[in-house]
């Protein structure tokens, strides 16, 4: 009885047909996956001793093992028509519609938290909600509902807010200037400078609120961090002057619960002049700056000048005492949101991911507040003052009112922000007073003029 013919794997390149490929050529993935759809029915028909013989041989031409060589052979006897990608099903909903509308209620008057300090501040933030009646009227919210929102993972608030997610591309100027005659008597920074066991080292930088332009007057906002805590205060001034930085810098002793210990700063002339250092030196309040164009030394402040200063107050022009007012009721109301409300992450060491690769490590999410009440900085009765004022604080109101005050900022500022922009571009049109001149054509005949055109 005659042997059956088993296919020969030679194969031809479709765009070239002369092109001939055998054993042991290097084959791309489209070429490998036309052999298999080619011979996939032939494999599929054969006897166990032809089919032993193809894979062989299409191992030879492939590469494949022959495991992979039987699998794609059999899956394409199957399809025909060739492996199709199937379409992926969509994720179902682990959480219940009311847990997501209630969700972003409370993502709204936590002011934009991200789903790492979301989660972490939701119990606070739903105790306080509801304290002060702010879900009363939210038929959504039920035992259950709270359950569910307590229950979500960072990762899924991200995923369930991303498209009420709102960003600002929006960049500002930089103002800093570096004092000649003092810097060099002013210690810079070092690792370990700072009191770390301890509450009361602050980073310090000031903010220009200039809009598109230098000149003139205009507010600056005075910006301080605590390095430990993360505890805020914010001022604006009329300008960077040496009686408003202390007159600012008075204000953040008084509004501060905790004595403060030492200031960091850049190396710009509002800080590195004899008052300020004087006004230092008197209160006992030592002073280190930032290494000349060094950003880096300062993170903490340059972090909080964006997502502070520029979120809450935008990149308007501010140089009115109406403006200025209204800014520093903003910054009270902004303060009080970042001090007691909303949590934050320290960097505690360093350490590696499954690849290997060298990965930061941070500790769990706190708030300001809370990271104060665990050290020694404050009496018993002082802790209590504070956890009470921060049980009176309402996240609702005090997000409608953030609102009315940025709405009102807007109103005084941008139409002449706008102007000051629309200065600075420069026209495309023409100038009518100073036109494109037009050569004229010349009187005197030249070495052209007996050619014709």
């Amino acid at each position: 009885m005659p042997a059956k013919e088993v296919p020969c794997l030679m194969w031809k390149c479709p765009r070239n047909p002369r092109t001939v490929v055998g054993m042991g050529s290097e084959l791309s993935m489209g070429a490998r996956a036309e052999i298999t759809r080619k011979y996939a029915t032939a494999y599929a028909r054969a006897s166990k001793g032809d089919k032993g013989r193809m894979l062989d041989e299409v191992c030879a031409v492939t590469g494949w093992s022959r495991d992979n060589a039987r699998r794609r052979l059999t899956q394409a006897a199957k399809r025909p028509g060739g492996a199709k990608k199937e379409a992926p099903r969509p994720r179902g909903r682990k959480y219940s519609y009311d847990a997501l509308k209630v969700l972003q209620k409370v993502w709204a008057a936590s002011g934009g938290q991200c789903g790492k300090y979301l989660a972490a501040s939701m119990p606070l933030l739903l105790d306080l909600l509801q304290s002060h009646g702010e879900l009363d009227d939210e038929p959504r919210y039920t035992p259950q509902v709270r359950a569910e929102l307590e229950a979500m993972s960072a990762a899924t608030i991200d995923r369930y807010l991303a498209p009420v997610r709102a960003k600002d591309p929006v960049r500002g100027i930089s103002t800093t200037k570096a004092g000649p005659l003092l810097r060099n008597s002013i210690t810079i920074r070092k690792a370990g400078d700072e009191i770390e066991a301890a509450p009361g080292f602050f980073e310090v930088d000031t903010v220009a609120h200039c809009g598109p332009v230098l000149k003139g007057e205009f507010a600056r906002t005075l910006n301080m961090t605590d390095v430990l805590t993360g505890w805020v205060f914010t001022r604006t001034m009329r300008n960077n002057a040496e009686k408003h930085i202390i007159a600012a810098l008075d204000a953040a002793i008084d509004a501060v619960p905790f004595p403060l210990l030492g200031m960091d700063f850049d190396n710009g002339s509002e800080f590195i002049n004899h008052g300020v250092v004087a006004w230092a030196g008197n209160l006992g309040i030592y002073f280190t700056r930032a290494r000349p164009y060094r950003k880096n030394d300062q993170a903490t402040i340059e972090s909080k000048n964006n997502h502070l200063v520029r979120r809450y107050g935008f990149y308007y022009r501010y140089d009115t005492d109406t403006e200025r007012a209204t800014l520093n009721r903003l910054w009270s109301l902004v303060d009080d949101r970042l001090n007691f409300l909303t949590p934050t992450r320290k960097p505690v060491g360093w350490g590696t991911d499954k690849a290997g690769r060298r990965k930061r490590l941070y500790d769990a999410p706190a708030t300001p507040l809370e990271r104060l009440l665990s050290t020694d900085a404050l009496t018993g009765q002082h802790k209590d003052e504070l956890i009470a004022y921060r049980d009176s604080l309402n996240p609702a109101k005090i997000a409608r009112r953030i609102h009315d005050l940025q709405a009102s900022l807007i109103m005084q500022a941008k139409t002449k922000t706008d102007e000051l922009y629309a200065a600075q571009i420069p026209s495309a049109l023409p100038d009518v007073h100073h036109s494109i001149r037009v050569k004229k054509a010349s009187r005197h005949p030249t070495r052209f003029a007996g050619i014709p055109t």
